[in-house]
């Protein structure tokens, strides 16, 4: 059987019940009546001393009759609710607070012997067998001119200290139960405010696992509960977002390579049944080849994003000159910009401008940028690449003046495969990938790229890399 966390709260609970009510009743019990003995012992000494250094040096000097001794004994003896006892050294008791004192027959303790106490001044038991019941008997010496006369002894039953303790010990046991009662309320506490919640977050994990990530989590704390329920929810909702990811990306690259290759296919029948004649084979041999290069740069495409997107992927972070990368990344397309009549213009801090990055990488941003920018650019327009430094970082802009990005579309552009209903018309050799590969470098970099579009006037993009002076390594 699973032992759940309420089960071991529960056990807890009770067998701190358990240890507590030995614990009181044992320990608690012996340690007090141990100190209540002491107690006892200790004021009946100084009562006994009283006597002895007192009423019995009156008594022994005559300086007071026997009649008012044993008045003065009895007082005590009532007020002390002990017996009083005067004894010679020979084990005679002169006084008795309970009795007459008859001097022609006083009554002997048989065996009396006062180094039965040895160095204390109490002991307990029935006192040489003179009681039913076990007393407290203390002592204290009659001294007249250095002599011992004889002994003051105070008995009082042990029943009355037994007693007295047990009234502390009740107090101890109801001291015991508002324990337990807050005990209780603090395991109720932590039911409804841990145990549940705990309930809560365990099957909604159990939904997640079994693919159920609309499963709502309904805790709403501030403390380590609520955080753990809230990350949970963003577990779920990201989980389903990648579920729905994958999704659209094994439909998008589905659909990417089913044009081309529907295409590639259709053309080849029809050129080994004959339904295109050999004389214009040529014309539709370029078709096929184009939309095999395009098949060609979207499994590329695919392989370096799932690079990029890889947590773990290596940068071989150097320095290098910016302004010299876009110079030799624009000089690629010479060709292209001649064609569509296009120009660059380039706004460059300084000759140099260096900074610490994979060169490589940032050059793929940078031809995939231009790359975009000229697919959507009019004729006989520019477009501007610019590089500014603040506060140690370099900021690369790429702008164009070509169809712009609807405002709806903004927020999508860096999805996988994603075109924008205005670029469909133009972009069609493009894998919807390039944007992609762009932010999945620039994130590497723990970096920001941002983009700033108006629908029919153009569109900038612009990313940041750290700025290296060449003088800091001195």
């Amino acid at each position: 059987m699973k032992k759940t966390l309420y089960i071991k709260l529960l056990l807890s609970y009770l067998l701190f019940g358990i240890i507590g009510f030995i614990v009181i009743s044992t320990a608690i019990s012996y340690f007090s009546m141990e100190y209540v003995k002491k107690h006892e012992a200790s004021m009946l000494y100084r009562e006994a001393n009283l006597i002895a250094s007192d009423y019995a040096i009156s008594y022994y000097s005559n300086d007071i009759t026997l009649a008012d001794f044993e008045e003065r004994i009895e007082a005590l003896d009532t007020y002390l609710s002990a017996q009083i006892w005067v004894v010679d050294t020979n084990g005679d008791i002169l006084v008795n607070s309970e009795k007459k004192t008859d001097l022609l027959n006083l009554e002997n303790i048989e065996g009396f012997d006062i180094r039965d106490f040895g160095n204390q001044y109490h002991k307990t038991g029935t006192f040489y067998d003179k009681f039913a019941e076990e007393q407290i008997s203390v002592y204290a010496p009659i001294s007249i001119n250095y002599r011992v006369r004889g002994y003051v002894f105070i008995h009082k039953p042990l029943q009355k200290l037994y007693t007295f303790s047990n009234g502390v010990l009740n107090i101890s046991y109801m001291t015991l139960a508002m324990l337990f009662i807050c005990a209780l309320i603090l395991l109720g506490v932590l039911v409804f405010t841990i145990i549940l919640p705990i309930k809560k977050v365990t099957k909604a994990a159990n939904e997640y696992i079994s693919g159920n990530f609309d499963h709502p989590v309904d805790i709403h704390t501030d403390d380590e509960i609520g955080y753990l329920a809230a990350s949970l929810t963003y577990m779920a909702n990201e989980l389903n977002t990648l579920e729905e990811d994958q999704r659209k990306f094994v439909s998008n690259v589905s659909h990417d390579f089913r044009s081309p290759l529907t295409s590639i296919k259709g053309y080849v029948e029809a050129m080994l049944d004959g339904t295109i004649p050999v004389e214009n084979q040529e014309k539709y041999l370029n078709i096929i080849l184009f939309e095999t290069e395009r098949l060609n740069k979207l499994t590329k495409s695919l392989l370096e994003l799932n690079k990029y997107g890889n947590r773990g992927m290596m940068l071989d972070i150097t320095t290098f000159d910016i302004n010299n990368t876009i110079k030799m990344t624009v000089r690629t397309f010479e060709g292209i910009c001649m064609e569509k009549r296009i120009s660059f213009e380039l706004i460059l801090t300084g000759q140099t401008l260096f900074v610490r990055a994979d060169m490589s990488k940032i050059q793929q941003v940078i031809y995939n940028l231009i790359d975009n920018a000229i697919k959507f650019s009019h004729s006989d327009s520019t477009i501007t690449i610019e590089t500014t430094l603040k506060n140690k970082k370099i900021f690369v802009s790429v702008k164009d003046s070509g169809i712009g990005i609807p405002k709806d579309s903004l927020s999508k552009i860096w999805e996988r495969f994603y075109k924008s209903d205005l670029s469909r018309g133009k972009d069609k050799k493009g894998t919807g990938l390039g944007l992609s590969i762009v932010k999945e470098i620039i994130q590497a970099h723990k970096e920001n790229i941002n983009v700033i579009s108006t629908e029919g006037v153009g569109t900038e993009f612009i990313f940041s890399l750290p700025f290296y002076q060449p003088e800091d390594e001195d």
